[in-house]
């Protein structure tokens, strides 16, 4: 049987994806509280906003505000996406630590995303990817909807290694393999992945699920079975794509630490304060989050709570 590795390093996406995709638009300072909280629980890269146009994505409109405000702490990498030259340029003004394109498999959905076919999003990439090496910026790349799309239905895994090929010519620290409507099968992301690895050797491997179809949280497990390095989630399992039909739910960090907690793989991350951090977050959002351990409670804890109980 496959092995999961011992060290995992997870990447929060709360702030940029998961709260893009929620019909609220919280204030600037609760944004900034939310990335300091998922920070004191041991997380030390997060996706932290976006350089989009505030027309189409009015939650990420204070992108600049955001950074200025950040909890500066060493070993702290903050991510923001950018889709184009001109976002690049906004990111590279406020200091970022890294900036993240993503690349659609398809360009149906490029186009509806991007407004651009995907080969000019790859263009758009490499100029960035130069561009970010020259200002001394960390640039990661992800090929979306790599498992399935929307609108084209089936991706096939010759198109998905065709744009890694093409995306690695900018040299990214990472490549990014993302289920951005939650249509993949553990069997599919291992084939998936293993073909990628083959295709580019040594690259580190980030993969980012979404549980649309409540298989987020097996897909995961199968990456890291297949030798992904890292893995996106979302504190409480909010957010999904604003462009993509029915595209809800980011893995939940939570409940991704709670596997990986449980089956002996280190993260650094405290499951405990990630936990507080969704329930405080379920408040600010005025409603409950889709993430199951902030609900169920974690484990041994949980039954150590009970049999006190049972002997009181």
């Amino acid at each position: 049987m496959s092995q999961l590795p011992q060290r995992v390093s997870i990447i929060e996406v709360g702030p940029r994806d998961g709260l893009q995709g929620e019909p609220e638009i919280l204030p600037t300072a609760t944004k900034i509280e939310f990335i300091r909280r998922a920070v004191d629980a041991g997380i030390q890269r997060l996706e932290v906003t976006s350089f989009v146009h505030p027309k189409r994505v009015p939650q990420m409109a204070d992108a600049e505000d955001v950074i200025r405000g950040l909890p500066r702490k060493d070993g702290v990498i903050y991510i923001g996406l950018v889709l184009n030259r001109k976002g690049f340029d906004r990111a590279q003004a406020t200091g970022i630590d890294e900036i993240g394109m993503a690349v659609v498999a398809t360009d149906t959905y490029n186009q509806r995303n991007q407004g651009v076919p995907t080969a000019d999003s790859v263009k758009a990439w490499l100029e960035i990817a130069r561009a970010a090496k020259a200002a001394g910026i960390r640039a990661n790349v992800m090929i979306s909807s790599a498992f399935g799309c929307p609108f084209e239905g089936e991706v096939p895994v010759r198109r998905v290694l065709d744009l890694v090929e093409q995306v690695m010519e900018g040299d990214p620290v990472d490549l990014g393999i993302a289920d951005s409507i939650g249509v993949a099968v553990p069997s599919q992301v291992r084939d998936l992945i293993g073909a990628v690895r083959l295709k580019a050797p040594g690259v580190p491997i980030r993969c980012h699920f979404h549980n649309t179809r409540n298989t987020g949280i097996a897909n995961a497990q199968a990456a890291l079975e297949a030798g992904v390095a890292s893995l996106d989630a979302s504190i409480g399992g909010i957010g999904g794509c604003p462009f993509a039909p029915a595209a809800t739910g980011n893995i939940p960090t939570d409940d991704l630490l709670y596997l990986l907690d449980r089956s002996g793989v280190h993260t650094g991350v405290s499951l405990e304060r990630v936990i507080a951090t969704s329930q405080w977050l379920a408040q600010q959002l005025g409603r409950s989050t889709p993430a199951m351990l902030p609900k169920a409670g974690n484990f041994p804890q949980i039954a150590a709570i009970n049999r006190a109980r049972l002997a009181s």
